[in-house]
């Protein structure tokens, strides 16, 4: 049975982190009940009724809506479409503002995996970057949601930060590695334009120097039972975001919120990054057709397990197959080291993420 993907983008912050690209604002309790009174009138009028495998509550910092709030937005999801048994339903949340309370409530309405933001287990990298709890608040906050009955359980951390060293990076591992979290996110730090960061002209280190950082996390993480299977996630075996690997399997979702995305019977389309214009209720904008092959070849070969011949035939048909053929020759042509080859999948290796930019464009070229 085929199933969409829904997302939910939750814009309020308690302050703006000083790296921070994501469309988000200082939280207010009038705005966020107006946001929870749109959004059910939205999910009212759009709902299909069609199968859902997976929900996702991004920011923001949507643990900040409180668990009622959260509760009522998912239970009007699930009026609105069919969220099937056993769908991976996810929230993400700082180590603050939580308790052992907040999750019995969150588990109790479905939700049943968190996405926590450690970035660090190191106090000065936390200040750098402007977060508001310490490990200690975080390592309490895995250990409220494992009271309260959470199994499944993500942190970030954050690579390539000004004055950051492998010791740093091996410390913020062990830390993350020791609460026994079954998925983790591992993000290079970008300076984005726009935010604080970039006004102060903070830069991440060197090139060379932030890949060192990149490879020695992906063999770290693999020692502590963390699997690469996309660019920038690891996981327990069996506990890999079903939520994002539908997008990068280019599958079906729908995006509600100020920001979010949505790809939907093969046109894709968002909203404004404006929750004034959200809560006058504008529509969502176009943003071109989806689904051709180069963007699905682009989605896959973000994972590790890569572009598989078969999917490209199952999707595309004999033309898919065609174009897998000229990517594999292609392929085969790149330096040693950056891609593996055996017939049935085009894969890039770690080194290979780390250009895998250049490598598309050589990839799927014209």
């Amino acid at each position: 049975m085929l199933m969409i993907g829904l997302y939910f983008h939750v814009p309020f912050c308690d302050g703006k982190c000083p790296y921070c690209d994501f469309y988000s604002l200082r939280a207010e309790k009038e705005q966020m009940d107006r946001y929870l009174r749109r959004m059910e009138e939205l999910l009212s009028d759009s709902g299909t009724g069609e199968p859902v495998g997976t929900v996702y509550f991004g920011g923001g910092t949507p643990n900040l809506l409180g668990a009622d709030r959260l509760a009522a937005l998912l239970n009007q999801a699930s009026r609105a479409f069919s969220v099937q048994p056993g769908a991976e339903i996810t929230v993400e949340a700082n180590p603050t503002h939580v308790d052992r309370a907040f999750f019995e409530a969150l588990a109790k309405a479905g939700f049943n995996r968190l996405s926590m933001g450690l970035q660090s287990a190191n106090e000065e990298e936390l200040r750098l970057l402007g977060r508001r709890h310490t490990p200690q608040d975080a390592a309490e906050a895995v250990e409220a949601a494992r009271a309260a009955g959470f199994r499944n359980i993500s942190l970030d951390l954050m690579l390539g930060l000004p004055g950051g060293s492998e010791d740093k990076l091996r410390r913020s591992i062990e830390f993350a590695a020791a609460l026994d979290v079954e998925h983790i996110s591992s993000y290079l730090l970008k300076v984005e334009e726009g935010t604080p960061f970039a006004a102060r002209g903070i830069q991440p280190p060197e090139e060379d120097e932030a890949a060192d950082q990149y490879l020695f996390c992906v063999e770290e993480l693999e020692k502590h039972g963390y699997l690469q299977y996309e660019i920038s996630n690891f996981a327990k075996p069996g506990r890999e975001s079903r939520h994002n690997l539908v997008y990068w399997h280019g599958e079906e979702y729908l995006g509600f919120g100020p920001g979010a995305h949505s790809f939907y019977r093969g046109k894709r389309f968002y909203y404004p990054r404006s929750l004034a214009a959200f809560l006058k209720g504008e529509q969502p904008l176009p943003d071109g057709k989806g689904g051709g092959f180069e963007e699905f070849a682009m989605l896959n070969l973000r994972l590790a397990e890569g572009l598989r011949k078969s999917d490209c035939e199952k999707r595309f048909g004999a033309a898919g197959r065609a174009a897998f053929e000229k990517m594999e020759e292609r392929a085969a042509l790149c330096p040693a080291g950056l891609v593996k080859l055996d017939g049935k999948r085009i894969a890039f290796t770690p080194e290979g993420f780390l250009v895998s930019n250049t490598l598309l464009l050589r990839l799927l070229e014209e």
